[in-house]
């Protein structure tokens, strides 16, 4: 009863849904491009068996690399359906379609609704479905069930404010948690979160992110950067969200570093623009990378608006502060800092990636900080004290290693539910 109330509400919400695709189309029109697709409709199939993965943008898609990478390995007479709800998130995985041709296919996931999912898992027959971190679409998991097709959540994550609003949802949530052949949860914590609105099979697999491996050419383009810079200090907001970057410039203004370059590199690409009037209006001198020059000596703020670059950036910065953890969105995720050997300043906010941010502190890879003046002081500190920098950074490194094998156990749990449809 919960989902057919659910689906009746989403096919009346759906001129809402239409309205906030245009509205999205005018920073990023490829908003508007496989509208098809989000309804269920597609032009070609692969031949091959096919495993379906499911990566709604470009975190997750990042992090699912080092398991395609495997899957691909592992399942040679397999292709592979790579699915996402973000024009960013598809931009993303075009590398790996482009290093696996005929073997890797990209499209866009339908909206949850029954006669979308059907027609999808109609179209594209995989032998198994596979859901990133916290996708759990019902209309969808229901569709695979009565095909029973192995539907598994996998690198799943709840923080306890997450659980707490799903519980409101628990009997529209709970049954689809339970159609799940398998969890592989990121931490004990996640995975007993999620047993506790429903999910039954759980294993804890760790986090995917821990694997994946920064290109070796964004870390020699990051190296490259260094050298022209010289000795220059650097300090990299990273994925910064709305209202950030201004409490950022604020505190920047501040700091009484001689030569301090900051780099700011805002979350969403449809806000580059935004955020370059907002550095004038504080009358820093700025450049963007998008213009293809470097920052000169009078340069204060080198805006990185570029898209799969943040490795290259975090080679470069001597210290990042975490965008969405000084306002209350949860932060981003830290790992890949970690693996580019690049200390960390927490705000205050940083559920969404709670026990990898508590670990990160404890080893001495991080800090938290209370606000962005509070980041400002510890950074200035910091960079003051280049022996303690230094040790951050091998705490990075060497926290970043400790974490690795969440790949191999996420096989591993594909591998038991692959077994009984491999002559599919």
């Amino acid at each position: 009863m919960a989902r057919l109330l659910y689906s009746l509400l989403f096919y009346l919400a759906m001129p809402l849904v239409w309205l906030r695709l245009l509205w999205r189309a005018r920073r990023q029109p490829e908003y508007l491009q496989q509208l098809g697709e989000r309804h269920g409709f597609y032009a070609a199939r692969p031949t091959m068996p096919l495993i379906w993965l499911h990566a709604v943008s470009v975190g997750e898609t990042r992090a699912a690399e080092p398991l395609i990478e495997s899957l691909l390995r592992q399942y040679p007479t397999h292709s592979l359906l790579l699915t996402h709800m973000t024009p960013t998130g598809r931009a993303t995985g075009r590398e790996l379609v482009t290093r696996h041709p005929g073997r890797l296919t990209q499209a866009y996931l339908p909206y949850d609704l029954p006669d979308a999912a059907g027609r999808f898992l109609d179209h594209f027959q995989p032998q198994i479905g596979l859901l990133m971190e916290t996708e759990l679409w019902p209309n969808l998991i229901e569709a695979a069930r009565r095909r029973r097709l192995p539907m598994a959540l996998i690198n799943a994550r709840l923080s306890a404010r997450s659980q707490r609003g799903y519980r409101r949802l628990q009997p529209l949530i709970g049954p689809a948690l339970a159609a799940l052949g398998a969890v592989g949860a990121q931490t004990a914590a996640d995975g007993e979160r999620l047993q506790q609105i429903g999910a039954r099979q759980v294993s804890v697999c760790g986090n995917l992110k821990f694997d994946v491996t920064p290109p070796p050419e964004k870390l020699q383009l990051g190296a490259s950067w260094r050298q022209l810079l010289g000795s220059r200090p650097v300090w990299l907001a990273a994925s910064t969200r709305e209202g950030e970057e201004a409490l950022i410039l604020d505190a920047f203004a501040g700091m009484d570093i001689p030569g301090l370059l900051l780099l700011l590199v805002p979350r969403h690409p449809q806000r580059f623009g935004e955020v370059a009037e907002l550095i004038a209006e504080h009358r820093l001198t700025a450049c963007r990378r998008s213009e293809g020059g470097l920052p000169t000596r009078d340069t204060q703020v080198w805006l990185g608006d570029s898209m799969g670059e943040m490795a290259a950036y975090y080679a470069l910065a001597d210290l990042s502060l975490m965008g969405g953890t000084l306002l209350p969105f949860g932060g981003q995720n830290l790992i890949e800092a970690a693996a580019c050997g690049c200390p960390v300043l927490l705000g205050p906010h940083s559920f969404n990636f709670a026990l990898a941010s508590e670990d990160a502190i404890a080893c001495g890879a991080a800090r938290r900080v209370p606000d962005a003046r509070a980041a400002a002081a510890v950074a200035a500190t910091l960079f003051r004290q280049p022996q303690e920098l230094s040790a951050m950074r091998v705490a990075a490194s060497n926290f970043s290693q400790a974490h690795r094998g969440a790949t191999a156990r996420t096989v591993a749990l594909i591998a038991c539910l692959m077994a009984p449809r491999k002559a599919y």
